[in-house]
């Protein structure tokens, strides 16, 4: 399929999700206005002692880039719970910070009731729901975003007023300079190199959803702070692409993973990997990168290399996740698949919900 031709694109993308993803710069900037104008109670600063963060699937990838972008800034513990209950350490001197987009998760829901009980700080970030009635009527402190966005789309608004919010509590510096570098970015990586407009081998993501197709895509990154666009990868070529994948860190897949590329012959030959590298990368890492990939090219293994674009770490960590993003959509494209329904979730649900 040629993926320059605008009719092909909309015969698939029924939901117009490229709409979605070329705008997201724009979503950044509403993110940004919205986490400016989130007021916490002054009690909070000075009880914190480690940070959680609750939430499954779009709602939680926002607080795993969190913690990847301020794991060498934020002197606190920072945990992602993904679960229906928290850790045994949460307790009156831990923020809670529950992210649900509609608001109905039931894992996350279930982990703000237990929030609750352990008598810990808390904020929630939701559209609306059962989240949003609960946490009003518990006084408990609301950040409001909008909804009709599938949440893996609204990345920009499970982030931003999240990072925010480390910043209003003195957790990190001040990131404002570091997010108008980015949505810069991404607006020109939109242009030139990602969407529509851009066209043949001048569009990064074309080129690499060609070089999955009918793969197995296997997602290697350093575990120093692009870990969770790793995860993003993952994730968004199961939601968006309907493709099964895999995705792995530096340094520990140099200790067991990579020994195991040697079998089943027929998954090694039908699967493609894609490395994703970042100049913050540690050089003893990225010296293994390097390796690992002479390796799997002599074993006749197609490696791709996605390197980050941008100075801060923010903008460069934004820019392979967007570059992810547009990849699994294209792939969408080639698989004939549309790629905002989520039909196994949508049923999973309705059957959780009648048992």
């Amino acid at each position: 399929m040629n993926l320059d031709i605008p009719k092909n694109i909309r015969k698939i993308d029924k939901s117009d999700m490229l709409e979605i993803l070329e705008s997201f710069p724009l979503q950044i900037e509403r993110a940004k206005d919205i986490g400016d104008g989130i007021s916490l109670p002054s009690g909070f600063r000075g009880a914190i002692r480690n940070v959680v963060c609750a939430g499954l699937g779009g709602s939680a990838i926002g607080a795993d880039i969190a913690r990847s972008l301020t794991s060498g800034e934020i002197s606190l513990p920072f945990f992602v719970n993904r679960n229906y209950s928290l850790p045994a350490f949460v307790n009156n001197n831990s923020l809670v910070i529950v992210s649900s987009y509609s608001g109905n998760t039931e894992e996350t829901l279930s982990a703000y009731r237990d929030a609750r009980r352990k008598k810990a700080a808390i904020v929630a970030i939701t559209s609306g729901g059962v989240l949003e009635r609960e946490a009003s009527k518990d006084g408990v402190p609301v950040v409001t975003i909008p909804p009709g966005l599938p949440p893996r789309c609204a990345l920009g608004f499970a982030f931003f007023p999240l990072l925010a919010m480390l910043s209003k509590l003195k957790l990190i510096k001040d990131k404002s300079k570091d997010i108008r570098e980015t949505i810069t970015l991404l607006g020109r990586m939109q242009r030139t190199e990602l969407g529509m407009g851009a066209r043949g081998k001048k569009n990064r993501a074309k080129v690499i959803a060609k070089a999955l197709h009918r793969r197995f895509p296997v997602i290697y990154a350093a575990c120093d702070h692009v870990d969770s666009a790793a995860t993003r990868w993952r994730g968004q070529l199961a939601e968006n692409s309907k493709t099964l994948a895999s995705s792995y860190l530096f340094p520990e897949m140099c200790h067991n993973e990579i020994v195991g590329w040697e079998n089943p012959l027929f998954l090694l030959k039908g699967s493609a990997v894609v490395m994703l590298r970042d100049r913050g990368d540690l050089g003893r890492v990225s010296k293994r990168m390097d390796i690992v990939k002479d390796i799997l090219r002599r074993q006749r293994v197609d490696v791709v290399e996605v390197r980050s674009e941008g100075r801060s770490l923010l903008a460069r960590i934004f820019s392979l996740v967007y570059v992810g993003d547009f990849v699994s959509f294209y792939l969408a494209v080639l698989n004939g698949c549309d790629p905002t329904p989520v039909d196994r979730i949508s049923y999973l649900k309705e059957r959780l919900a009648s048992s």
